[in-house]
């Protein structure tokens, strides 16, 4: 059972990063709203995802060891400057509990985000995004808080001991280190964004999300500055915004090679929503239909 002070982060804030291993060993780090869903006697934090968005869902059947970083107090009910790691294995349902999400998911929603849209129009539309959202529920093995969001504090370790030894270098990708994406490009965008965390794979095997800044930048990669890991090793990089209610919000996904502090990034992904309530759930029924559509047909070809 990790402390009262811990629990209040966990379950006030609106947004935390989540960390998911990739089939080569690297992490991809992306947003997600908790909406303070957790059992703290029974060790267990939950958030929702989209039936729509199923390469996530994929990734984590495929190795449940996920981490969530609470990181950022904006827009929600915690304070303080603290930063908790929550790391453990992640269980995703098959189909959608709507009972669950009658009773349980949708009063933790509307403290975080208000009433949702309803009607005729609204309810077909955001069908996908609302009615098809499966709860992963993370049986949590450790939990580590830091007094500071630099990490330079002391650390409190509930759970699991944390592993002292760094994690060792990683193979390098047989198409090479180097940018696949433009390095200055990214590092323009990224610093324009209050919050950037950096996923990689622990001596545990358990994903590790730190907190970095955005250095100087070149032809051969981004300068990172936080609780890095010597070596080299395949990495994910996020950098989001995010206004009350989710409204208005903003990511940059990357994933690529760190190499002692350097970041070479491999791919590219981020979208900016419209600071507008009416705009961002269009444009989250369309992808939610897009993304469900493509998962249907991707398991119907993987049944035949």
């Amino acid at each position: 059972m990790w402390p009262e002070a811990d629990d209040e982060i966990i379950g006030g804030d609106l947004t935390a990063a989540l960390a998911y291993m990739t089939p080569a060993g690297g992490a991809v780090v992306t947003p997600v709203a908790p909406i303070g869903l957790r059992d703290r006697e029974a060790g267990t934090v939950t958030f929702t995802t989209s039936l729509g968005f199923g390469r996530k869902l994929e990734r984590m059947r495929s190795n449940p060891r996920v981490a969530l970083a609470y990181h950022a107090r904006e827009h929600g009910f915690a304070t303080g400057e603290g930063y908790v790691l929550v790391q453990g294995n992640a269980t995703a349902e098959a189909e959608p509990a709507r009972d669950v999400l009658e009773e349980r998911v949708r009063p933790a929603s509307i403290r975080f985000m208000g009433e949702p849209k309803t009607g005729l129009f609204w309810d077909r539309w955001l069908d996908a995004y609302y009615a098809d959202r499966v709860l992963v529920t993370v049986a949590v093995g450790r939990v580590t808080s830091w007094p500071d969001g630099a990490l330079e504090g002391q650390p409190t370790v509930t759970g699991a001991p944390l592993q002292q030894a760094q994690p060792p270098s990683q193979q390098a990708p047989a198409k090479g280190t180097g940018p696949r994406v433009d390095a200055e490009r990214a590092a323009t965008r990224l610093r324009g964004l209050p919050h950037v965390l950096l996923g990689y794979a622990g001596a545990d095997g358990y994903p590790m999300v730190v907190p970095v800044r955005v250095g100087a930048a070149s032809a051969d990669g981004i300068t990172l500055e936080g609780p890095l890991p010597a070596g080299g090793r395949r990495a994910g990089l996020l950098g989001h915004s995010y206004e009350a209610k989710l409204i208005g919000l903003e990511t940059r996904q990357y994933t690529g090679w760190l190499q002692d502090g350097l970041y070479a990034p491999h791919t590219e992904s981020g979208f900016k929503a419209p600071a507008n309530k009416t705009l961002l759930l269009l444009a989250n029924g369309f992808l939610a239909k897009r993304g469900l559509k493509k998962a249907r047909a991707a398991a119907a070809t993987a049944s035949a």
